[in-house]
């Protein structure tokens, strides 16, 4: 049986259009245009990389930090009278906070507050400790030699020696040295990182 349109004109089989009038004889689905997705925003070029906090996880923090302490004790290492040793080890300890900090803004671009300086002094004070340590262990040998030889030089040292080898004493002289130590060389390299961070705050 023929189609025909509203008009009135009759279609051709499988006709899309009235050739009459020109209406369409199919709903065709109206698909809507493809809309690109927006690129993501472009940073600044000058935008300053989110903090990372600074603890062991960090690896450029524990890089810094070993770094600063190793350079410190090359420097203490060199001889010098006792004074001036004296006054050398407590600067060098400062600045080794200091340097810590310096480096790690440098070469992260993060902002160090006054607690990430102390933090990072922190770090640098405790791989102050462990080498330290490491160093005294080291030097115990020599420590026995030099004792030998004080008796040598004078025999009234002897009975001083002999009241230093009473175990007990020397359990307890040895842990008091090592948290003298341990305070100290945290709290020196934070007085440093401290002082870093607040001189470079506003670089």
């Amino acid at each position: 049986m023929p189609d025909y349109c509203t008009c009135g004109a009759q279609l051709p089989p499988d006709a899309r259009f009235c050739h009459k009038c020109g209406k369409p004889q199919y709903d065709y689905p109206q698909f809507e245009p493809e809309v690109a997705p927006e690129p993501p925003p472009i940073a600044p070029a000058n935008a300053k990389p989110p903090n990372v906090a600074i603890g062991f996880r960090n690896l450029m923090a524990v890089n810094v930090s070993f770094l600063a302490t190793l350079l410190t004790f090359l420097v203490i290492a060199i001889p010098m009278p006792p004074i001036m040793a004296l006054i050398r080890f407590f600067v060098c300890f400062v600045a080794a906070g200091y340097f810590a900090v310096y480096v790690y803004k440098r070469r992260s671009g993060q902002t160090i507050t006054v607690r990430a300086g102390a933090r990072l002094g922190w770090m640098t004070g405790m791989f102050s400790f462990v080498v330290g340590s490491i160093m005294a262990l080291a030097e115990m040998p020599s420590a026995a030699t030099f004792r030998q030889q004080m008796i040598n030089q004078n025999p009234a040292m002897r009975q001083f020696v002999d009241s230093v080898d009473d175990r007990t004493i020397m359990i307890a002289v040895a842990l008091m040295t090592l948290m003298f130590l341990f305070v100290l060389l945290n709290v020196l390299p934070m007085v440093g990182g401290v002082l870093g961070a607040k001189m470079l705050e506003k670089d």
